[in-house]
């Protein structure tokens, strides 16, 4: 690094170390007070007032999500526009069991850094609040509005048991299955019924026996939401949910198709009825390596032990893949325990814990260097944009032959 950079990322670290009890205290209030997808409207506040304060331009309500925001900075005109994104919310029953008080208030403190070391920076920093990641795909909601049409990078920062950058994620899906079947005493008269509970069981039956011919990656999770109402009444109405996962949209393609066969199939043996609604897709994420090389250097610069992702499985889903669709982005994570997994109640404990607000601390502070060394160096931002360019033109044209195909 030259002196100009030592000296500009010194000027960062610092300005979040002063900013650190502020930051701590606010990701501790939004832990404190859990709130699910869609719903919240504390955490946009309390994450919006700090940059409101400091002179970033607030807008709320992006693409109709009333607990969506974007704050806006613009140093010196020119340069890169870079979205910082935050998440905050938690997940039902558990509460911050993912750590989301962290990326939310991370995104804030690392936007506001850079405005305290840096007024005259050639760039336009934006936070961006992304409501319902657990449950509901905000970003996928806000892509499709176009709010990230105009980010030359997207970046977040996620807490985690390891120190990673390039780690993946699969394509995901929720289905409801609702099963309709005909009421009867199940004893006096049991042949007058149809059980839309045999339904559901066939169904999980039908799946499991798929489970043999997907590939690896594919992953199929189901519960029983609604099974019956007594004991003595055949069900005439049942409900199940599926997610379903595989290594990316065009997979998960072929893997709904079979499950959601497998379910009709099961319904029509019973004689009842099917309804198959979904959610939003969630695509496969695309970690932008060039940017990912920037962040991990700034976290080695910080002493963190950056880790590679696993070989194999031990990944999730996220609706940052949608983001990675339409601009170069990352989604590295920041050790914040030694123990505990993600959505769990150790968790929940770890997001709120002295291991967690130095975690904290880091992840604002290698988001906002990342920020700065992008800004300062345009040969950077354009080996980034050239390889996200790249990975475009080669998606669609692979999009293109699948189409061909009638795949």
């Amino acid at each position: 690094m030259n002196d100009i950079s030592v000296k500009g990322k010194n000027a960062i670290m610092q300005a979040i170390d002063e900013r650190d009890t502020e930051l701590q205290e606010l990701s501790l209030k939004i832990h404190s007070n859990p709130e699910t997808s869609f719903q919240e409207y504390k955490a946009m506040n309390w994450l919006v007032e700090p940059l409101e304060k400091s002179g970033f331009s607030i807008e709320r309500g992006l693409a109709n999500l009333e607990t969506s925001f974007r704050a806006t900075w613009e140093g010196q005109k020119g340069g890169p526009t870079i979205a910082i994104l935050a998440e905050y919310d938690a997940l039902a029953g558990l509460g911050h069991g993912c750590g989301h008080n962290i990326i939310g208030t991370a995104a804030v403190g690392a936007a506001l850094a850079l405005k305290d070391a840096h007024p005259n920076l050639k760039g336009k920093i934006i936070v961006i609040g992304t409501p319902a990641e657990e449950e509901g795909g905000g970003k996928i909601l806000m892509v499709e509005h176009g709010i990230f049409d105009d980010v030359d990078v997207a970046m977040m920062c996620h807490p985690h048991g390891k120190t990673m950058v390039l780690r993946g994620g699969l394509a995901c899906v929720d289905v409801t299955f609702k099963f309709y079947g005909k009421a009867a005493h199940a004893s006096a008269s049991p042949e007058k019924g149809i059980s839309a509970l045999d339904a559901v069981i066939h169904t999980f039956v039908a799946v499991n026996s798929l489970r043999q011919f997907f590939k690896d990656d594919v992953r199929i999770h189901g519960i029983i939401t609604k099974g019956g109402e007594a004991t003595n009444v055949v069900p005439a109405y049942c409900e199940a949910e599926f997610l379903l996962r595989a290594e990316n949209v065009e997979s998960l393609h072929v893997v709904r198709e079979k499950v959601c066969a497998a379910a009709r199939y099961s319904t029509e043996a019973v004689g009842a009825r099917l309804e198959i609604s979904e959610g939003l897709i969630y695509a496969e994420r695309n970690n932008n390596k060039a940017l990912a090389s920037i962040f991990k250097k700034n976290l080695e610069e910080l002493g963190e032990l950056v880790s590679d992702p696993p070989e194999k499985g031990g990944i999730g889903s996220s609706d940052i893949g949608n983001v990675g669709q339409v601009t170069a982005t990352i989604h590295p994570y920041i050790k914040i325990t030694n123990t505990a997994a993600t959505h769990t109640p150790e968790f929940v404990e770890a997001a709120a814990s002295e291991y967690g607000m130095s975690g904290l601390n880091k992840a604002a502070k290698a988001l906002a260097m990342t920020a700065y060394d992008i800004c300062l160096n345009p040969a950077k931002l354009q080996e980034i944009r050239n390889e996200f360019d790249e990975w475009k033109k080669n998606k669609d044209a692979k999009l293109s032959k699948i189409i061909r195909k009638g795949i």
